[in-house]
């Protein structure tokens, strides 16, 4: 459960890092980098939920 914790961690780290992109002006890419790793560890954390629960 102690990686569920991190990668909730990250997860928020990134969603504030692209909503920081988007109040300031000017950081657009701001936005997409953080959106992009948003979904890449949200990807990765679904990818690991799958192969981690037994079957």
């Amino acid at each position: 459960m102690h990686m569920w914790g991190l990668i909730a961690v990250v997860l928020v780290a990134w969603l504030v890092l692209a909503v920081v992109g988007l109040v300031i002006k000017g950081l657009f890419l701001l936005f997409l980098i953080g959106l992009g790793l948003l979904f890449a560890t949200a990807a990765y954390a679904w990818f690991r939920r799958k192969t981690d629960s037994p079957t």
